[in-house]
């Protein structure tokens, strides 16, 4: 049998060292998070009873307390065999922090409770939200207030300070006796911690190094000297030597030079002197209008310094064209948390949706008990939501990250009454956000996203005899009549769901209220019969919606007909029946074609949804990109499947050179688990264009890599195209592991020394992990 040690029991003495010790500790990370003495900060740090909310019948006390790092908060848990990692969350993990009954859980179960007592945590990935009540209006107010302002603080810090945080907090796990010193087997603890393998000959050379004092530990300047050997960024030093003087300075005309030659940046001589203010850290310099080069390598770690060209962070697009000249960012059966047959079905799926920039959303409804419209995928076992409680989502967050038109795809199941029902809550809950008649009378085009600014607009199909949704030649006596049902659920590819739809006995038509159907204006559902006769043109307001197999084969078969119909029409595309895990279609080859309405399952994850999101960043994220010029011309002869010489614009080549990677997150949370990383550079748009290329292997180092492998890629049609960069930790015997991805389109790329910031599988930034690239771009011969 295995004796289990005790750790021998603490004297009062030692214990209030250390507790003095982590109070310095906290208090020194406040001030790292310019929350000096705040008053929310230290309510928090002390922690407090708080009642955990998951149903009706489970409210339970709980201690909360945000932890010595100020960047992870430990709960207590009751549960047994609970590892300790299991009771912290990181605060960066926290998308939202709400006060009162905001949420589905707060909503059904604590309705009895006062709103100013309630909060909930709102998580970036598919973790359950977290809801919690506390003893009283001021407790809840320091928790909403003090994450609020840790959360504000901590996305502002600059990266030298995220990454000095990180060390700290590392170091400070590392030093398992909390004596503030560092010994030997301590330091290779540490090592591992930061995601490095570092052989026991290498550790000790570094330990002897900086133990200057020689006593077997290091301490204060010994831990400094330690973390700059560890930091030092040698590939950045080679280049600020190449532009700098021999006391280390880089002056306003040599930075010009440096912007001007290397960085391809054409407003150097004004950006030069405004880069030094920003960033130099040192007054001596900045007076002198120079660059150490410590405000050097802030300079590249920021924005400025960025792969992603900054200008294209606000929407700088043309936003004054018709509706259909625009990718739209589009959400497929919005209310599935999961997949398409068992899983949940939320009202918080539409937040997270609208919140990560989508105009689309997709409601699928049918009668529920109480004459109360529901929504959920039809013949299946996915959960329930009202009708009306989506609505009201939509109205409290359609406009919080963008202000351009949000489209509700309606798919109409309802009986005559529940129709009414429906288009009542829409009309009493969205109020003048609902567009209800044509904008300033526009009746032969769509209005532009400018001029629908704030709006809501509703897809759905419209009375016959009302010929016009823009209101020229309605029958406004005609209460209800039969149109066609397009059933997109009955086109599930599962046993149970056709059993279902054979007992129901499906019908082909459905008889559709009037007060719905007038909530209809610029987007009417059609049934699509082919592309139109020019000398029969369709009007532009009726919109067609296609599975992917369906548009992919006219994309392919008719590619410059259908870019042709999408400049005046718009198009939905929606996934296969088949994909009932919620998988995705890749969305490159319909975007080719100008479908604007490529609608993807957002809750999960892949290469498909990083390419989507990797699209929509550009233009301020605000949910409308502008398509290419030949994708909107009326004469155009574009086909992405058979490239043609054209206006399509110059040909390029791209050239490459992955040079570093800095602080690559575990995987493998182990702590004798270390990386291997390797980055994989792919190129998506027309079928020409698509490529992928790869570096070597870096073996047990996820810490700071050094690859410096270039990379040349010949790109046919630049403005199509969107380059994607994937790292994983490579294993010889099964899948690679994910580490982190970034993606953006070719036309907002930044040439010259950047950095790429990563994101995590669920596409939201990690703290502090990057890639060090270099970048140029020529006009091909």
């Amino acid at each position: 049998m295995q004796c289990i040690r005790r750790q021998p029991k603490r004297s009062v003495s030692q214990e209030n060292i250390l507790r003095e010790q982590s109070r310095r500790v906290a208090a020194l990370n406040g001030i790292r998070l310019g929350l000096k003495d705040d008053k929310d900060l230290k309510f928090l740090l002390k922690g407090c009873q708080l009642l955990k909310v998951k149903s009706s019948s489970w409210r339970k006390e709980r201690f909360y307390k945000l932890q010595e790092d100020c960047k992870t908060i430990w709960q207590e848990s009751k549960k047994m065999l609970r590892s300790p990692e299991s009771q912290i969350f990181s605060i960066e993990d926290i998308r939202d922090v709400r006060s009162g009954h905001k949420t589905e859980g707060m909503e059904k179960y604590a309705k009895d409770v006062p709103e100013y007592r309630c909060f909930s945590i709102i998580f970036k990935d598919q973790r359950k939200n977290l809801d919690l009540i506390a003893s009283s209006e001021d407790d809840a107010n320091h928790w909403i207030s003090g994450l609020a302002k840790i959360i504000a603080h901590s996305n502002s810090m600059n990266q030298k300070q995220k990454l000095q945080h990180w060390i700290h907090t590392c170091l400070r796990k590392a030093d398992k006796n909390k004596d503030n010193k560092m010994s030997l087997k301590e330091l290779k603890d540490f090592l591992k911690e930061v995601n490095i393998e570092v052989d026991d000959y290498h550790a000790k050379e570094i330990f002897q190094h900086c133990d200057k004092s020689k006593t077997e530990a290091l301490e204060d300047d010994e831990i400094e000297e330690f973390y700059k050997i560890l930091t030092e960024r040698k590939e950045i030093d080679k280049i600020f030597q190449k532009y700098s003087d021999a006391d280390g300075f880089m002056s306003c005309q040599n930075l010009v030079r440096f912007l001007y030659e290397t960085q391809q940046e054409e407003d150097a001589v004004v950006a030069a002197p405004a880069l030094i203010q920003k960033y130099e850290p040192n007054e001596r310099a900045k007076r002198g209008n120079a660059m150490t080069k410590d405000g050097f390598l802030m300079y590249l770690l920021s924005d400025d310094g960025n792969i992603f060209n900054p200008s294209h962070r606000k929407v700088y697009q043309d936003m004054t064209q018709p509706l259909s000249h625009y990718l739209v960012s589009s959400s497929h059966n919005t209310y599935l948390m999961e997949d398409q047959l068992t899983g949940p079905s939320s009202t918080e799926a539409y937040i997270r949706a609208l919140t990560k920039g989508c105009r689309c959303v997709e409601l699928d409804c049918w009668d529920g008990p109480n004459s109360e419209p529901i929504i959920y995928h039809g013949y299946t076992l996915t959960s329930k939501i009202l009708f009306s409680d989506v609505i009201k989502a939509i109205k409290n967050y359609a406009f919080k990250t963008s202000p351009y038109p949000v489209i509700i795809s309606l798919e109409n199941h309802c009986s005559v009454d529940q129709q009414k029902v429906m288009a009542q809550h829409m009309t009493t809950i969205l109020q003048d956000m609902l567009l209800v008649a044509p904008v300033d009378g526009n009746k032969s085009q769509f209005p532009s996203p400018e001029q629908l600014k704030g709006k809501i607009l509703v897809k759905g199909k419209k009375l016959s005899r009302h010929e016009d949704p823009t209101g020229t030649n309605g029958n406004n006596n005609l209460e209800a009549e039969d149109v066609s049902d397009e059933d997109e659920a009955a086109e599930i590819e599962d046993e149970s769901v056709k059993t279902e739809i054979q007992q129901k006995g499906k019908s082909d038509t459905l008889k559709l209220a009037k007060e719905l159907s007038d909530t209809v204006v610029y987007c009417k559902s059609v049934h699509f019969n082919g592309f139109e006769d020019p000398s029969h043109p369709r009007a532009f307001y009726e919109m067609s919606s296609f599975t992917e197999s369906k548009a992919l084969k006219l994309a392919q078969e008719s590619g410059t007909s259908f870019i042709h119909h999408n400049i005046r029409h718009l198009s939905r595309i929606y996934p296969a029946g088949w994909r009932t895990d919620s998988s995705n279609y890749h969305p490159s080859d319909l975007w080719n074609v100008g479908c604007q309405i490529v609608a993807l399952n957002f809750q999960t994850a892949g290469t498909e949804m990083d390419v989507y999101q990797g699209l929509f960043q550009d233009n301020g994220f605000c949910g409308y990109v502008l398509k290419p010029d030949f994708l909107r011309d009326e004469q155009t002869k574009f086909n992405p499947k058979s490239i043609t010489e054209g206006t399509w614009g110059t040909k390029k080549k791209l050239l490459l050179k992955i040079i570093s990677g800095q602080q690559l997150p575990k995987v493998n949370k182990s702590k004798n688990s270390i990386v291997d990383p390797k980055v994989t550079i792919e190129i998506h748009g027309v079928q020409q264009d698509n490529n992928k290329k790869q570096t070597k292997v870096i073996e047990n180092n996820g810490f700071n890599p050094k690859w410096d492998e270039e990379f040349t890629f010949d790109i046919e049609i630049p403005a199509l195209a969107l380059v994607r960069f994937v790292v994983e930790d490579f294993d010889m015997s099964t899948k690679n592991d994910f580490i982190g991805q970034y993606t953006l389109p070719f036309t907002s790329l930044k040439q010259g020394y950047r950095h790429i910031h990563l994101l995590t599988k669920n596409g939201d930034p990690y703290s502090s992990s990057t890639l060090f690239v270099y970048i140029s771009i020529q006009d091909c011969e």
